[in-house]
Parts: structure tokens; sequence; C-alpha cells
């Protein structure tokens, strides 16, 4: 599997915005931590301002970077609000990860609201699975990917496992990544990498 898959869309936000779509390879080694384009963004790594990494689902189906920006700025949001976005197979091939102009720019998230927002939008990444929690679980290539991309964040940023949460945890209204989604599974895979 190649590290980088392609470059969709890079820049500023704007009304067809997306993010850099890269493959996230299992394993670890230093030269590839080095090489690793996660980290090979247009704005200097913000190590001081990421503390946490929120989980959500899209609660839809299908979806990508782009079709989610102008979701959320037809909401009134300032485009994408997720920092990752990771596919199903559904608008975004099945595992893939798109990194977000939020990321790619170190910008603050819009993803979690009411009391938690404001913390949990300056300092932690948001990753969002495409599909319904609350309906099926997430493919296992998507799970893969999640594990991965979680891992390489906490690595390179010291977040904790504890600091790893998911939305549901943070907002009383919400599900995601619902109810579907393995937690103890996730949280133990989390922790099998690092062994």
């Amino acid at each position: 599997m190649t590290i980088v898959a392609g470059l969709l869309f890079w820049g500023s936000p704007s009304d067809d915005q997306g993010g850099l779509l890269i493959a996230v390879n299992p394993g670890t080694s230093a030269e590839r931590i080095a090489q690793d384009p996660l980290f090979q963004i247009q704005a200097p790594l913000d190590r001081q301002r990421w503390t946490g990494i929120v989980i959500h689902h899209l609660g839809e189906p299908a979806g990508n970077a782009q079709t989610i920006h102008r979701r959320h700025l037809a909401r009134g949001f300032d485009g994408l609000g997720y920092h990752f976005i990771i596919g199903n197979g559904n608008g975004l091939g099945d595992g893939a990860v798109e990194v977000g102009y939020r990321w790619n720019q170190q910008l603050a998230g819009a993803h979690v609201g009411g009391p938690a927002g404001i913390h949990h939008n300056n300092h932690s990444i948001a990753i969002c699975l495409i599909g319904n929690g609350d309906r099926r679980s997430f493919t296992e290539r998507q799970m893969a990917s999640l594990v991965s991309l979680t891992q390489r964040l906490q690595r390179e940023l010291n977040i904790p496992d504890t600091a790893v949460r998911m939305h549901r945890d943070l907002v009383s209204t919400a599900s995601g990544p619902g109810g579907f989604f393995r937690e103890g599974q996730f949280r133990e895979q989390l922790r099998e990498v690092r062994r």
C-alpha cells in the first residue's frame, strides 16, 4: 500500500474544500513516522494545542470531506468541522483517510457542541467515520484505519488513552460513534499496537 494515494484538495476553506487522501499503514518504524504525510502539512504542527482525540460518526451511509464540507457550510459552520474522515466505500474508499483543511492548517475543529465544545473544538482532533454506528457496525478496514490513525496521533503528540473520547461522552444528545461501535475492542487494539 502506498503512503500517499492522491491529492484531492489543498488550501484554505472554500465551497469545494476536501482534504488530502492518504493510506494508513499499520505498524510503525522511525523512518516511516519521519516521512509520514500525516505530519507533512502546510502549517507547523502545533504540539501544544492538541491534547485529545474525539471519535465521531457521520450518521449517514455515504460521504467524503467535500460533501461534509458543503453540508457544514449549509448549517452555518466555517466548513468541514472534522480534522480526519475515514471512508466506508460509499463516497470514499473503504478505510481511506481524508485529511481535512483544519488539520492541514492546524485550525480548531467544529465538532463538539455544548459546554464541552469550546475546549474540545480548540484542543481535540476530530476523526469522523463515514456511516451510522447506530444502524450497523463500521467496516474492518475503517476500524483498522481508525486504530492506526489514532495511534499515530497519540504517539506523535503524546496523547494518552484517557484523552481519546467518544462524541457521546462529551455531548448528552450525541450517540456517535453509535451503539454498534465496538469501543472495548477499539481500546484493546490501541493498547495492543504499543506492545
